[in-house]
């Protein structure tokens, strides 16, 4: 109920604009079909709707890649950097990083585990890192540091900084608990269903 409003935005800032009646787009290890004739999002192969988080991501996406992607700049912003938004910080934290230390905390190399089903590489930061291709050009850098003496440890999540030219900051919010939820085996549906 939360995203209807913004999927019927998303459909009618799409209807002016060039697209075909059937767009494919890939997000993370999933394709998609977006049939614009029907307004719906349906996962393939098995033409399936999709949850409505994940279609107003796919849509806003769709919408900027018809306009135009901007150029990964390859300089990554953390969630704070990337907003003077505040009141959505902590949401971030306990939908995202959170999630993330909860599943690798104990062991940070297990991460690399992931490269093997989603669209990923490593990345020779922090203690163990890599760089998840949520959709084209959207890349996301999750970092993690293991815990020593003093500290426990910690993990981030950074975005590319033209990310907010793609997505608005709840768009990111979710996009990161998706990511996440992908990342660390868990589904991203346990708390919007």
């Amino acid at each position: 109920m939360k995203f209807e409003s913004a999927i019927k935005r998303s459909w009618d800032n799409l209807s002016g604009s060039s697209i075909s009646d059937n767009n494919k787009v890939k997000f993370l290890d999933d394709e998609y079909m977006v049939n614009f004739k029907l307004r719906q999002v349906l996962s393939l192969p098995n033409n399936t709707p999709v949850e409505d988080h994940r279609t107003v991501l796919i849509l806003h996406y769709l919408l900027q890649k018809i306009t135009g992607l901007p150029v990964v700049s390859g300089e990554y912003l953390s969630f704070n950097g990337l907003s003077s938004i505040n009141r959505f910080a902590d949401v971030f934290k306990k939908r995202s990083t959170d999630v993330i230390l909860k599943r690798y905390g104990n062991n940070i190399f297990d991460i690399f585990s992931v490269l093997h089903n989603l669209p990923a590489q490593k990345a020779n930061r922090a203690d163990a890192a890599i760089v998840i291709e949520a959709f084209e050009g959207v890349p996301i850098l999750i970092e993690l540091w293991k815990a020593d003496e003093e500290f426990g440890p910690e993990a981030n999540i950074l975005f590319d900084k033209t990310i907010t030219k793609i997505f608005c900051v709840e768009d990111i919010v979710v996009l990161a608990e998706v990511v996440a939820r992908a990342v660390s085996y868990m589904n991203a549906d346990e708390i919007y269903g």
